[in-house]
């Protein structure tokens, strides 16, 4: 499926920046192909227009902010976040044409990043519960582009047959290739997983899991939302800590992506660090990383092109590919890929 060509794909909030890159600035964005500037208005609320100025074309991203609007670095054309043209320097005695106008896009901030939804959205941006439980504390661990998509990383996280080859060197045994099944409760806009997973030990994931035993288990409690966000929900049995993560897999074009990686932690810096943390999970990230950019980042989602083989552990991705596809065939469209 390339997402680019998928207009439905254009009516989901995705996760693009971090809101603390703003405050220095305007700031690029491509969203399945469409450039956008980000910026924070008076207020400090985050702004998104298409990275266009309707003069000369300049990208806007190249401009400053001034008063909370967008000024364009080449003549300074000024415009507010509704994306009017507010004021034109070289003729500022005269009225501004309507037509002096760039496309502005729904733009919000939540869970300390910029979410953007191209077209009217037909969810809102999915829940994070933990991220108002102040038994929580939250933890910025990742924000990085793979050449990858998100169908490709989005089905790779519910996945337990690759945890013994991909995670070998880390949490994943070797000599248990056989992968736990997943119960699952489809509902409209995705699904609920949950499977009890024996993970090995090692001495550099002591802290993280409260644990020293060599094994331990990983009571996973997991979340899709359509289309490209999902909740790990892991708490190791044995200690009640939970490794809760969210990740937003943010398609910039075809064969590229962001993720975007929360944590949040029942427990205190004290129990483990953030660094402890952030460095056992970028090892896991890292390993996920290298296989899925050996992949063809064009995951067909009509299964019946036969394109890829299955297996009986595929069923959380098979469910994901046929959710996309109703939901293609919902608004009137056919899945595009590469012929």
């Amino acid at each position: 499926m390339l997402v680019t060509q998928q207009p439905v794909l254009r009516r989901f909030w995705y996760a693009l920046v971090p809101l603390t890159d703003l405050d220095d600035g305007p700031k690029p964005f491509t969203l399945l192909g469409q450039p956008l500037v980000l910026w924070k208005n008076a207020e400090g609320d985050p702004v998104a227009l298409e990275d266009r100025c309707c003069h000369r074309t300049a990208k806007l991203s190249k401009g400053f902010v001034e008063e909370g609007r967008i000024v364009c670095g080449y003549h300074g054309w000024t415009f507010n976040e509704a994306g009017a043209c507010v004021r034109i320097p070289q003729v500022a005695d005269r009225p501004i044409p309507k037509s002096c106008q760039v496309k502005s896009f729904r733009c919000q901030g939540k869970y300390g990043y910029v979410w953007v939804a191209l077209d009217d959205p037909l969810q809102p941006i999915p829940d994070f519960p933990e991220d108002a439980d102040p038994a929580y504390r939250r933890i910025f661990q990742f924000y990085e582009t793979w050449k990858s998509s998100p169908l490709r990383f989005m089905e790779n996280s519910f996945d337990a047959a690759h945890f013994s080859y991909v995670h070998r060197a880390n949490f994943g045994i070797y000599e248990q290739p056989k992968p736990q099944v997943f119960e699952i409760k489809e509902s409209e806009w995705g699904f609920e997983a949950h499977t009890i997973v024996p993970i090995r030990n090692p001495e550099n994931g002591f802290r993280v899991t409260g644990s020293s035993e060599p094994f331990t288990e990983r009571h996973l409690y997991n979340r899709w939302h359509m289309p490209s966000v999902r909740r790990f929900g892991c708490i190791y049995a044995q200690t009640g800590r939970h490794h809760i993560i969210y990740n937003c897999a943010t398609p910039i074009d075809d064969g590229t992506m962001v993720l975007v990686q929360w944590l949040y932690r029942n427990d205190s810096e004290e129990d483990c660090s953030t660094q402890e943390l952030i460095a056992w999970d970028q090892a896991i990230v890292d390993e996920d990383r290298d296989i899925l950019e050996a992949t063809d980042y064009d995951a067909c989602v009509d299964t019946s092109r036969r394109v890829e083989q299955h297996m009986e552990s595929d069923k959380p991705g098979l469910l994901m590919r046929k959710m996309l596809l109703g939901l293609l065939h919902a608004h009137g469209e056919e899945e595009v890929y590469r012929k």
